[in-house]
């Protein structure tokens, strides 16, 4: 692994923990689209390695399918679950900081934009 992809999966783990963290959505909607469109990963592959990041707490069966078809990258997976801790603490402090009607319309943005995303992007 190159230190570009390194940095790119650092980065991916504090922001999608950032985002749980403040507003509570689980870190596949900011995970999956961000290893597709950086890391250029296939769409199973991106989905593999999300589950594999929560093997433990949460998706253990669904990661092993994931492996046995060669979409899980353990390192990848342990990386991004390392920094999406730390990022759902800092995200959760500020959450916890704003007004929640504020924080309903980050929500709101911030499902529009990655449903666009999704939707129109290459």
């Amino acid at each position: 692994m190159d230190i570009n992809t390194l940095v790119i999966l650092l980065i991916v783990g504090v922001a999608a923990g950032f985002a749980s963290g403040m507003v509570g959505i689980g870190g596949g909607i900011v995970i999956v689209p961000a290893l597709v469109y950086f890391l250029a990963l296939s769409q199973h592959q991106a989905q593999g390695i999300s589950i594999g990041m929560l093997l433990m707490p949460v998706g253990f069966l669904a990661a092993y399918n994931y492996y046995k078809q060669g979409n899980l990258n353990f390192t990848y997976s342990a990386i991004i679950g390392v920094t999406f801790v730390f990022g759902a603490y800092l995200g959760s402090k500020v959450s916890l900081k704003m007004d929640p009607s504020l924080m309903k319309r980050i929500f709101g943005v911030f499902i529009l934009l990655i449903s666009l995303k999704m939707i129109f992007g290459k």
